[in-house]
């Protein structure tokens, strides 16, 4: 039920237009170096200046191709529409949009030696991992759906469009001590579920969508957005130095940048892929997902999983039954 996935070719992303957060090192880096080295426009933003720059300047030296590093702060919701309206300005389209930008645990949310006095300072420092990881790829997305549209007009608009959310195996799993990062990244999967198919269900497939009201969905015609994320296990980057020493001792496996970002190239490159969580683990991706809601009946029980189907479709979007004024 959990299959492994195997990255298509990435030749199919030629003259696509690509935009990204958090490009300027690590595994954003080696996706833009990737897409760049297939013919593929690029407009990638991040907050490390000097990194950014001196990619861009590394990469630009085919005419043929558009490489664009800008300063985007992913918690700034006016800098994410920058980075989109970069893209969109050159070349009135987006094709691809992936939200990579991302922090690891900041302070100590529960420290253990906290009083009655200290406790009564607000944990700016620690809920920047919320901004940064939860808040900033939901700013992304919204901002991706609307863009994503634009140019529809133009037939080589009207191709592949695909969102990536960048979570975590954090995402699916506990792991102590990343008291605030774990939440996070749980909710980033959860912002993938809840868009895979109110994104992707206009546009002519309704048909597959009985119990979802036209209504409701964000408007996506016509043209569809696939919405998948990635979900790596213990990958080789500045965030991790202090860590990879235990792991090879144990014998454990671990991903390279590079290893994620093929990974995620592969997601856009396969048009049949919605809704999607890829597990990475050892340069190795598996969709675990459709595993997941295949085994629903046995870890919720039959009858509470058919009963919980109906309860979903009857209540759809919330719209008619959330208060708009609460």
């Amino acid at each position: 039920m959990t299959y492994q996935f195997h990255p298509g070719k990435a030749s199919v992303l030629k003259d696509k237009v690509v935009v990204l957060t958090g490009g300027a090192l690590g595994v954003g880096a080696s996706v833009v170096r990737i897409l760049h080295s297939t013919g593929a426009h690029v407009f990638f933003g991040d907050v490390l200046d000097e990194p950014g720059t001196a990619l861009e300047q590394e990469l630009s030296t085919n005419p043929k191709t558009t490489i664009k590093y800008i300063h985007c702060d992913v918690t700034s919701y006016e800098q994410n529409l920058g980075l989109f309206d970069a893209a969109l300005q050159a070349f009135g389209r987006i094709d691809h949009a992936i939200a990579n930008a991302g922090i690891g645990e900041q302070g100590s949310m529960f420290d253990p030696n906290l009083t009655l006095e200290t406790v009564r300072e607000e944990p700016d420092r620690e809920m920047k991992v919320v901004d940064v990881n939860l808040k900033g790829e939901l700013y992304f997305a919204r901002i991706a759906s609307v863009y994503m549209q634009q140019g529809a007009d133009n037939q080589q608009s009207r191709g592949d469009k695909s969102l990536t959310l960048v979570s975590s195996v954090a995402g699916f799993r506990e792991d102590p001590g990343l008291n605030v990062y774990v939440p996070a990244k749980h909710g980033v999967l959860g912002l993938m579920r809840v868009l895979r198919e109110y994104v992707q269900a206009l546009c002519g497939h309704l048909e597959d969508h009985p119990d979802i009201e036209p209504r409701l969905l964000i408007n996506s015609s016509p043209c569809p957005i696939r919405t998948n994320a990635i979900s790596p296990w213990m990958t080789k980057t500045r965030l991790t130095q202090q860590i990879e020493g235990p792991f090879e001792e144990a014998g454990l496996p671990s991903n390279t940048a590079e290893d994620v970002a093929n990974v995620i190239v592969g997601v856009l490159s396969e048009s049949s892929l919605n809704g999607g969580t890829l597990y990475i683990e050892g340069g190795r991706a598996w969709n675990i997902e459709a595993g997941l809601m295949k085994l629903k009946p046995q870890w919720i029980g039959v009858k509470q999983n058919s009963d919980l189907d109906k309860g979903t479709q009857l209540m759809g979007s919330g719209d008619h039954w959330i208060r708009k004024d609460a």
